[in-house]
């Protein structure tokens, strides 16, 4: 047994909310931000401690740092400022 075929009307007369993109766009962009502050701080705590394989860690934190900006900038397509 077929279904019935609902009325596509239904759905357009739905409200779209325009303003959910740019929250989610804005929180997206609060959590990647406050990522590479924490990776920032550890950076520096590595830098301070002089722990073993720190120039390591040290390197692999900044390439996500990296990453995580990258991803801002191309992503989130953003004109304001992030730093």
């Amino acid at each position: 047994m077929d279904k019935p075929v609902e009325n596509c009307s239904a759905y357009s007369e739905r409200p779209v909310m325009l303003d959910h993109h740019d929250s989610v766009r804005d929180h997206v962009q609060q959590k990647v931000c406050s990522e590479v502050e924490h990776l920032e701080r550890r950076i520096e705590t590595l830098r301070l401690n002089r722990a073993p394989h720190a120039e390591i860690m040290i390197s692999a934190f900044q390439r996500m740092i990296n990453r995580k900006k990258g991803f801002l900038e191309t992503a989130l397509l953003t004109d304001r400022p992030l730093w």
